[in-house]
């Protein structure tokens, strides 16, 4: 062997001998690729597929070899790329589903904390077949008390006005015996409309004509709904419900007058006598809440009529 062929024999040993490390060098890199890339997609499966079950399977499609195109080598470092190819694009279709259903599920959490809190706003109506309340049924504590009127100044001198017709009772002819109840009641006509509209709906309630105090109070409402009258005439509202044997209608009544007028004068008597009619709708655990919202709301500032009344219920509803 001449001295050339030997020395091309050297040189083929010592390219071997470097191409040998870089090549598992590269198999190394590709298997950490992969292993990091499969850990990744476990862990996207997991949030996709909760509960699923915990083995990875891995795609069996190979990319068809196109007219012209050498087909690869089916050598481990080319079935790793390809391995690795695959993984990533399923990793990227995987992260974007995942985006995309935490967007979905965070509109969806909006959508039920305004649903939530709509119906948080509502009071349910009472069940068919509830019990009537009349005056009579209700302890002593809590009787109907007269609420008496309190005047309001009157701006400027105005003509006296008195009340639009008296209001009937709804129903489908007019009871003549009712009527005369009606006509019975005095119309008040100091000059302040104001005022004399609500001493009306005052009086119907005090001669125990609850759906014409009903109307006439609903018409104090509606025409004044921010003077301090209002607050007076819708707790009067409530009490009219209630004295009527119906409960369910009071407790819309008295949380409305609590939740638009806060300050008004009659705030606290509706909050307790909320709590008194869903006692009587036997809904025990709200009638609770309502007690506490009072003493924590209002507490020592509540009048002590009020205080000294929802103590009593409290007892009464086991709170």
């Amino acid at each position: 062997m001449t001295k050339h062929h030997i020395t091309l024999a050297g040189a083929a040993a010592i390219a071997i001998a470097v191409a040998a490390p870089a090549a598992l060098a590269q198999d190394a890199t590709v298997a950490k690729r992969v292993d990091k890339l499969e850990k990744e997609m476990r862990a996207v499966q997991r949030q996709v597929f909760p509960g699923g079950a915990p083995t990875f399977f891995e795609g069996e499609i190979a990319p068809e070899a196109t007219p012209g195109q050498v087909v690869k080598s089916n050598s481990p470092v080319a079935d790793l790329t390809a391995r690795v190819d695959a993984l990533e694009s399923q990793l990227q279709a995987l992260t974007g589903q995942t985006e995309q259903n935490a967007f979905h599920l965070r509109e969806l959490e909006k959508q039920f904390a305004a649903y939530k809190a709509e119906m948080d706003k509502r009071v349910p109506p009472a069940a068919a077949g509830e019990p009537a309340v009349t005056p009579a049924s209700l302890p002593v504590a809590l009787a109907p008390k007269p609420v008496a009127p309190t005047p309001t100044p009157v701006a400027t001198a105005t003509p006296p006005k008195k009340p639009a017709t008296p209001p009937a009772a709804s129903t489908g002819k007019p009871d003549a015996a009712r009527l005369a109840l009606v006509k019975k009641v005095e119309i008040p006509s100091s000059g302040n409309e104001q005022q004399d509209a609500y001493d009306y709906g005052f009086r119907l309630w005090s001669a125990k004509l609850y759906p014409e105090a009903q109307a006439q109070l609903k018409t104090v409402v509606t025409k004044w709904p921010k003077s301090n009258q209002a607050s007076y005439a819708q707790n009067l509202l409530g009490r009219a419900y209630l004295d009527d044997g119906k409960p369910s209608l009071a407790a819309v009544a008295f949380y409305n007058n609590y939740k638009d007028r806060p300050d008004g004068p009659r705030a606290p008597h509706s909050l307790m006598y909320m709590g008194v009619a869903l006692d009587k709708l036997g809904r025990k655990a709200d009638a609770c809440k309502a007690f506490r919202e009072l003493d924590e709301v209002y507490g020592a500032k509540a009048p002590q009529d009020v205080r000294t009344d929802a103590a009593a219920a409290k007892a009464k509803a086991g709170c």
